[in-house]
C-alpha cells in the first residue's frame, strides 16, 4: 500500500510543470528565467519592485539607470565634479539624488582657531621650562592692592541713628520720656506725614532736641522713637 502511494506521488510530480530557477540551470539543463511569479517577464518584475521600494520606477521609454551630464549639472547650478568623485552621478530607480562634495584641501592652520586642545600642537611650542617662565612672569605682574579706610560722608554732621539705636535698650512703645499736649496723636500723624521714611523722621527728631524734647511732635508716646521708627534691626545686626 505504501509503495503504491509513493509511486502515485512520483508520477504526479513528473507530470507537473518543470520548476524555474533564477540561476538559469536545473539538474545541468537550461531553465527559462524570462518570467516570474505573477509577471510576464523579469523586466516587469524589476519595474514593480522599484516602484514599491523607491516610490517610483523607470518611466516608459526611459533607461533604468539614467545619468546627468556635467553640462546639465552646471546649468542647474550644481557642482559638476571635484574631490575625487565623478562629474556625473547616476540616478537609479528609488535612489535619492546625491551631490558631489567640495573639492580642495581643508585648511587646518587657520590662526583664528585655537589649538590649545591639541597635545601635539601645544607640546611642539611649549615645554616645562617655558611654563615655569610664564608662571614667573605672571607672579611678577601680580599686584596686591592694600585696603584703604572707608571714606567719611561729607555734608552731613547730624545725628547718627545707628549709634542711637545701639545705645538704647527699650522697646518700641515703652515710654521713657514725658510728653504732653492736647490731641498729640493727631498732630503727630500729620507731622510724620511730612517725612518719606521713619529714618529721616528719627534724624530730624534727634536733631531738634530728641529724645528728651519733642519739638516736632514726632514722638507722642515718649519711647524716644519718632514716627514708629524701630531700632531692632540695628541691634540684631550687632549681635
Amino acid at each position: 500500500m505504501w509503495r503504491y502511494a509513493c509511486l502515485s506521488l512520483g508520477l504526479l510530480a513528473a507530470c507537473g510543470p518543470a520548476p524555474r530557477y533564477s540561476d538559469g540551470t536545473f539538474d545541468g539543463g537550461p531553465v527559462d528565467i524570462g518570467s516570474g511569479v505573477g509577471f510576464d517577464d523579469y523586466q516587469s518584475y524589476e519595474a514593480a519592485r522599484s516602484a514599491r521600494e523607491g516610490g517610483f520606477g523607470p518611466a516608459e521609454g526611459v533607461p533604468a539607470n539614467p545619468a546627468i551630464s556635467a553640462e546639465e549639472l552646471g546649468a542647474a547650478g550644481l557642482p559638476t565634479g571635484g574631490g575625487g568623485l565623478p562629474a556625473t552621478q547616476p540616478i537609479g530607480a528609488g535612489e535619492p539624488l546625491s551631490t558631489t562634495r567640495p573639492s580642495g584641501p581643508v585648511d587646518v592652520n587657520n590662526p583664528g582657531i585655537s589649538d590649545e586642545q591639541s597635545f601635539e600642537a601645544v607640546s611642539a611650542r611649549e615645554s616645562i621650562e617655558s611654563d615655569a617662565e610664564r608662571l614667573q612672569r605672571q607672579a611678577q605682574a601680580y599686584r596686591v592692592i592694600p585696603p584703604t579706610a572707608v571714606p567719611t560722608r561729607r555734608g552731613n554732621d547730624g545725628p547718627n541713628i545707628v549709634a542711637y539705636a545701639l545705645g538704647t535698650g527699650n522697646a518700641v512703645g515703652e515710654q521713657i520720656y514725658r510728653r504732653g499736649g492736647i490731641a498729640r496723636d493727631s498732630r503727630s500723624a500729620r507731622a510724620c506725614a511730612r517725612y518719606p521714611s521713619p529714618d529721616l523722621a528719627q534724624e530730624a527728631f534727634l536733631d531738634r532736641g530728641g529724645p528728651e524734647r519733642d519739638r516736632l511732635n514726632l514722638d507722642p508716646d515718649g519711647d524716644g522713637f519718632a514716627c514708629g521708627w524701630d531700632p531692632a534691626p540695628f541691634r540684631a545686626a550687632r549681635r
